[in-house]
């Protein structure tokens, strides 16, 4: 591991809008560079203009506490925080990497939203979480806290050999048992699943069980993406000296997509194989609603169950119009309760997606978004 101390001018990422998967308006990366050295890890790739060697290289922001306090003031900003989870983790660097056991960023950065009294998320591959058990329980009885843990399978082949400097995944259950014992929400994020490995019904089948024998709260469950440059390189070459019957399958899947996205057909049937299995095991492929109500605003609040609702209905194949009304609510600069008399007016929403709003501005939730989650 080859470490560089950088000095920050920013550390607190705002997003455009509420990230419905995680539930964060807000995120960070307390340390660029990961020494996971996840093989599919699309933190390599150009766009993220990550330095060094990916993998060996690790960029210290040792200043991240002092900027976060400025950052985190009320006093000093003009415009408040957006309520929602603060994402603790980023993803050019595991919070938990083994950097943060002699430069403590992340465990101070957690001392520091406890005094502020915001909720956070943390999502790691790292059983170092474990240590700050302490806080993260203080934190979880003031406001509220989701450990969450990223898996490709939780068989242990495929991970010493995609996930070479991460724990096992009995490790990682373990440690997320360990949480849920503690009375703190825990999520697996089943993301990447490896084509042609990961994605087999026997494997995903096992990782749900394993998941629901952790007590885990929820399973967000995605393809992987292979972008063209150093990640689709580095990939392909460590493929070809263990899968090399795999290589031609994987071009058949992966073309030229700028974003890395494998064809819509494999997406496809991947999620029907996914959906088919998780019905089974009637887990959570969404952060449920009891875990975020009261922490997200009326808007977002709208944003998210809408785009919980997408996801569900196209996990089963079908079209929905739901994101798009989603998105178009994000841009809102009033709170929609306002607009409640012409919510048709809003781009996007229509008569039924209209009925399911006044549903959730009136009771604080939908019945047709229950009835989807519990599926």
């Amino acid at each position: 591991m080859n470490i560089k101390e950088n000095i920050a001018k920013s550390i607190l990422r705002k997003h455009k809008k509420i990230d419905s998967w995680f539930l964060s308006r807000y995120g960070m990366n307390l340390y660029r560079g990961c020494i996971h050295n996840c093989i599919y890890c699309d933190g390599r790739a150009e766009k993220y203009n990550v330095d060094g060697e990916f993998g060996k290289d690790v960029v210290v922001k040792i200043n991240a506490i002092d900027v976060l306090k400025k950052e985190l003031n009320l006093k000093r900003k003009r415009v408040p925080l957006k309520k929602g989870f603060i994402m603790v983790g980023g993803g050019v660097g595991d919070s938990y990497q083994p950097a943060e056991k002699k430069y403590y960023l992340t465990r101070k950065t957690l001392e520091l939203l406890y005094e502020m009294d915001l909720p956070i998320h943390i999502l790691t591959k790292s059983i170092l979480v474990e240590r700050d058990m302490g806080i993260i329980k203080k934190i979880n009885e003031k406001s509220k806290v989701i450990v969450s843990f990223s898996f490709s399978s939780t068989n242990e082949n495929i991970s010493s050999f995609f996930e070479p400097g991460v724990p096992a995944p009995k490790a990682r259950l373990e440690t997320l048992k360990s949480f849920k014992e503690e009375g703190i929400a825990t999520g697996m994020f089943l993301m990447p699943v490896i084509p042609f490995i990961s994605d087999k019904p026997k494997i995903l089948e096992k990782t749900l069980r394993d998941a629901v024998d952790a007590d885990i709260d929820f399973v967000i469950f995605s393809g992987m993406t292979l972008k063209p440059g150093r990640q689709m390189d580095f990939f392909y070459e460590h493929l070809e000296k263990f899968y090399p019957d795999l290589i031609t399958e994987y071009k058949f899947i992966y073309k030229d997509d700028k974003w890395g996205n494998a064809s819509k057909q494999y997406y496809d049937s991947l999620n029907k194989t996914f959906n088919a299995i998780s019905k089974n095991y009637r887990i959570y492929k969404r952060i449920p609603q009891h875990i975020y109500d009261g922490y997200i605003d009326e808007n977002d609040k709208v944003i998210v169950i809408l785009e919980h609702i997408d996801y569900l209905l196209k996990l089963q194949g079908k079209k929905s119009p739901y994101g798009f009304a989603a998105y178009s609510i994000s841009n809102l600069n009033e709170p929609i309760s306002n607009l409640r008399n012409k919510l048709t007016s809003i781009k996007g929403v229509g008569r039924t997606t209209e009925t399911i709003i006044l549903e959730i501005l009136d009771t604080g939730s939908c019945n047709y978004y229950k009835k989807l989650m519990s599926q």
